[in-house]
């Protein structure tokens, strides 16, 4: 996972709020360039590579404006194929496997240099009743407002490594200390952190799915790390596969518990899950991303 970039900052120079979430929005609004094929583009101040919440989300618009919009995505596969470039536009090739009377599946290549970065495929469902039934809510969670904000953790003086100097379109509340944090210790508790857009969206679902796509790689392969005492060391990390299953409607602009927890880590690779909830305790979304944590080779820096 690189660190995530976000939009331009607020003309005020905020690095948060409704500015900052609307540069978001632009950034998933692709460029239709034929009647399949879409074009993308990352934000000044993105790192060395393509955030990987960045190009799955933006894939996921790729598959979705293809898409009929009584059916809504309800899974989706995705593999990190190579490290996007930052400097150049990203070419999302959607390719209509099966259009069903209840199901529809679409596949998506991005492309840089004439080579392909990354791959998903979604389905998609018309609304459909049947069985329900949902695993308890996380208990005995503080609620977002009680928790402070990142900026606030700033003005304390926490070392909040990348999140005091880039933008921030999602508001981040962490349960407990961040994996960033010089005062976590290794711990087999999950990694906890409410989310939400900082702002308001359209009602467009669509758009909040995409928005919570990129929102899950976040802090997701960090609950590898938080498992062990590795407080200052450098790592090497990077996503390698993505999945998410949606599960029942939301908002992205409304509160969700991000509960985040690391099962095996082995062979410099770490395997996370993690379940999105609701403040009133519905599960919509669960996510599943293998990614690569190195450790430093012995006699290198």
């Amino acid at each position: 996972m690189t660190r995530p970039p976000a939009p331009e900052t607020a003309p005020d120079g905020d690095l948060h709020g409704q500015a900052v979430l609307d540069g978001l929005v632009q950034l998933l609004d692709l460029e239709q360039l034929e009647v399949n094929l879409f074009r993308g583009v990352s934000p000044p101040q993105s790192p060395t590579r393509v955030f990987g919440g960045q190009v799955a989300g933006q894939a996921l618009v790729a598959a979705g404006r293809t898409v009929p919009d009584d059916r809504l995505v309800h899974s989706l596969h995705a593999y990190f194929i190579r490290p996007g470039d930052p400097r150049v536009p990203i070419v999302y090739e959607s390719e209509r496997v099966r259009d069903g009377r209840s199901f529809t599946t679409r596949r998506v290549l991005a492309i840089q240099h004439g080579e392909a970065i990354f791959s998903l495929s979604a389905s998609f469902q018309l609304p459909q009743d049947g069985l329900e039934h949902s695993e308890p809510a996380p208990a005995d969670v503080p609620a977002p407002d009680e928790l402070p904000t990142i900026s606030e953790r700033i003005a304390r003086g926490d070392d909040a490594g990348w999140h005091a100097r880039a933008p921030r379109p999602i508001d981040m509340r962490f349960v407990d200390e961040p994996v960033w944090s010089s005062a976590r210790t290794g711990s087999d508790a999950p990694v906890r952190v409410w989310m939400r857009a900082d702002g308001s969206l359209p009602d467009d679902q669509l758009l909040h799915v995409c928005l919570l796509t990129y929102a899950s790689d976040m802090t997701l392969l960090g609950s590898v790390v938080a498992r062990h005492d590795l407080a200052g060391q450098p790592l090497q990390m990077a996503s390698l596969d993505h999945a998410m299953w949606f599960h029942r409607p939301f908002r992205a602009d409304e509160w969700l518990l991000y509960t985040c927890y690391s099962p095996t880590a082995s062979g410099s690779r770490g395997l996370a899950t993690g379940r999105f909830t609701t403040q009133d305790g519905r599960l919509v979304a669960t996510t599943v991303q293998e990614g690569l944590v190195r450790l430093p080779r012995k006699g290198r820096a």
